[in-house]
């Protein structure tokens, strides 16, 4: 995939620097009690709420502490006598792994509390699990005693930290991105085509990432994917594109990260199956939990390169008919990746910042099924020579389109190259509210600008062939395609224009096909072909137009796909060729979801889902699912509804922290697109506090006593 990218365990956000210098140390600041005799200290009681606040880790529910580097921190441990400053000794060790990094060994000290400071570094610690030791005896060799916390513990990246930048590769100074980009648990995944952009919402529930990490953690290696994809390291997902998801659940019904950690955790194989936003969404879960600031970006009309060329070639017959067996470019109507925000020391001054990582499985990088970290500023300026993967992520965001028609001697020669086709409305969530925000200018310069048009051509000449050059306009012809409101289950009224702004009259042919296209821009063969004669005066405009009705579509148009109407036109004055398509998406009703009373913390209530049903058929297979951080969910649930009726649904939830929270929820089935909901409440607390989600004997009685109420087991409890 990338340009003389060397293999990939060359960079690491935790080995040391490639320009010589420290990998980042974590430090550690603790308080701490020693004594030496004849019974083991007891267990310390859970970080204090006042140092999860100051980390940022207060919404975690994990029992274990939970810290981020370069942060301060407190132990406390309670002891069964004084401690004796002229007999007594102590060592406290910090360790990951297998290995002990012992972080001090003097302090100052009297008989009541002590105040140590000290810091070690591990040259390639990982971020994820980690422990502490104490070691105590007395002169002479007296018996000595370890004491060691019965729960591993978390270590996370420092962005929070006053001073990190020295300590963290991820650091971001602005707090409001660092609200959204770390510790936001819910946000809006973007789908659909450039012309209907639609959202769905997505639980990252960053607390889940936890059980990924407790598989192996993170250290140096690669980026790519971050164990999410199966095909390399038996990650967490399970990618499927066939349309036959009979083995798992279909990857528009997933609401969340959470129910996909979790299986993953429970069962410790693969989970079936994930789409490209699926993949982003555990993605965005697992490193906002390790503190990394990440966010889900949404590319339209998305290039998947598959010789390098650095082009997006379409190859036609001599009548302007598509050859199939040659388009192996495909153009995906959108997918979806990762921003991780961090330093690249590996690469020259100016590169840090944004990276795109993406952990769907398109094509191998250093033999691995990932992509990245690719320095987005990298992407912009076409400098694909740089390491990660730049050249395939320029490719699928600003290479040009290039339209190949077959002569009669057999060869193929450029008829048209459409610039600025590829690569639009690149979307993601903002900072400060959720909304789309469009992010383009980040990936490339204006649309031919000479910023823009200078990066194309210093992309192309690193291709596996010279640029592809031709006429960039259609010369008297131009082509616009359109269409209705696109609405499952209604008919579709397409229209195709064609303007001739030459001098004089064109008699024109005109071919329109009609297929099923999957979101991954692979097409099905027509079900509608036409061929029309018009004559175009000088100056003026032709309309033709096609109606389809839904009867004539549905047989063809899974649950995922859309259409593609490809219209090409022929003067046969001149042989000029005009050729454009249209990518269609039918748009469904949303999940209209209703709280049925008050939310309180540690009791349950009902939501009511309601659903209007727009076909003229009966959905099958339908089902639903919810999540929500914060949130006891119940397990997903089997619905159906008939032809144009209305479905009324209550499912219990029980709030488990106060504060707003929010609802998603996710329903699909045989005939349909993917529908989706969202809700937001209020929840206050209750007799049990405003948190019901920690850890201990009596959090372990409030989850059953809720379970008990209503909340069915195998549900999701949010992030």
């Amino acid at each position: 995939m990338s340009v003389s990218s060397p293999p990939k365990t060359h960079f690491s956000l935790f080995s040391p620097s490639q320009k010589g210098t420290e990998a980042p140390r974590p430090h550690f600041r603790g308080q701490i009690f020693h004594f030496w005799g004849s019974q083991h200290p007891s267990s310390p009681p859970p970080t204090p709420r006042a140092d999860r606040i100051a980390h940022h880790t207060a919404d975690f529910s994990s029992p274990n502490m939970v810290v981020r580097r370069g942060q301060p921190f407190h132990i406390r441990v309670l002891l069964p006598r004084p401690f004796d400053p002229d007999d007594d000794r102590g060592t406290l060790g910090i360790f990951g792994g297998e290995k002990w990094g012992f972080v001090g060994k003097k302090w100052e000290f009297s008989n009541k509390w002590a105040f140590w400071g000290g810091k070690r570094g591990f040259r390639s610690k990982k971020m994820g699990i980690w422990g502490q030791k104490m070691g105590i005896w007395g002169n002479l060799g007296q018996k000595r005693f370890f004491f060691g916390a019965s729960d591993p513990n978390l270590l996370l990246f420092g962005v929070f930290s006053p001073k990190p930048r020295a300590e963290d590769g991820v650091y971001m100074e602005q707090i409001n991105d660092l609200n959204e980009y770390v510790l936001n648990e819910t946000g809006r995944i973007f789908y659909g085509t450039e012309e209907q952009i639609a959202e769905r919402s997505w639980n990252y529930g960053q607390k889940c990432g936890f059980f990924t990490i407790d598989r192996g953690g993170f250290g140096g290696g690669n980026l790519g994917d971050f164990g999410v994809n199966s095909l390399d390291d038996n990650g967490v997902l399970v990618g499927n594109w066939t349309g036959d998801y009979s083995q798992g659940t279909n990857p528009s019904a997933w609401a969340g990260s959470v129910e996909i950690l979790r299986a993953y955790h429970r069962g410790g194989a693969p989970v079936r199956y994930g789409q490209c936003w699926v993949f982003a969404g555990v993605v965005t879960t697992v490193l906002r939990c390790l503190g990394i600031p990440t966010r889900t970006v949404t590319n339209y009309n998305s290039a998947h390169d598959t010789d390098v060329s650095l082009t997006t070639d379409i190859y036609f017959d001599e009548n302007m008919k598509p050859l199939e067996r040659l388009n192996t470019d495909s153009v995906w109507n959108f997918h979806v990746w990762n921003d991780c925000w961090m330093r690249r020391p590996d690469l020259p001054d100016g590169y840090d910042g944004w990276q795109v990582v993406d952990a769907t499985p398109q094509e191998t990088s250093s033999g691995l099924f990932c992509c990245g970290p690719c320095s987005v500023t990298a992407v912009r300026n076409g400098e694909v020579f740089l390491k990660y993967d730049t050249a395939f992520v320029f490719a699928e965001v600003n290479s040009d389109k290039v339209y190949w028609q077959r002569k009669g001697n057999g060869a193929f020669a450029i008829v048209h190259v459409e610039e600025g086709a590829i690569g639009r409305r690149i979307s993601t969530v903002g900072p400060r509210s959720p909304a789309r925000i469009d992010i383009t200018h980040l990936y490339k310069h204006p649309e031919g600008s000479d910023e823009e048009r200078s990066a194309v051509s210093t992309a192309t000449s690193h291709g596996s062939r010279p640029r592809a050059r031709g006429p960039a306009s259609m010369g008297e012809l131009t082509l616009t395609l359109g269409s209705g409101p696109a609405v499952a289950g209604v008919e579709l009224d397409l229209w195709v224009k064609v303007r001739n702004s030459g001098s004089e009259p064109r008699s024109l042919r005109f071919r329109l096909s009609l297929c099923a296209l999957r979101y991954t821009g692979v097409s099905a063969p027509p079900f509608r072909q036409e061929q029309h004669r018009r004559v175009v005066e000088a100056g003026g405009e032709e309309v033709v137009r096609m109606a389809v009705p839904y009867p004539e579509y549905s047989p063809h148009v899974g649950s995922q796909d859309g259409l593609r109407l490809t219209a090409a036109a022929t003067a046969e004055e001149t042989g000029e060729v005009a050729a454009k398509e249209l990518r269609l998406r039918l748009s469904t009703p949303d999940l209209g979801m209703t709280l049925l009373g008050p939310a309180v913390v540690g009791q349950e209530v009902s939501v009511q889902v309601l659903f209007q049903n727009p076909l003229p058929q009966k959905l099958t297979g339908a089902e639903l699912r919810m999540e929500g951080a914060g949130i006891s969910c119940p397990a997903s649930v089997s619905v159906g509804c008939g032809p144009m009726q209305t479905l009324r649904l209550r499912q219990p939830v029980v709030p488990l922290r106060a504060g707003r929270r929010r609802l998603v929820a996710a329903m699909e089935s045989a005939q349909l697109g993917p529908v989706h909901g969202e809700l937001q409440f209020d929840a206050v607390p209750g007799p049990d506090g405003d948190n019901v989600e920690g850890s201990g004997e009596s959090n372990g009685r409030r989850r059953r006593r809720g379970r008990r109420r209503g909340a069915r087991a195998g549900g999701s409890t949010g992030g």
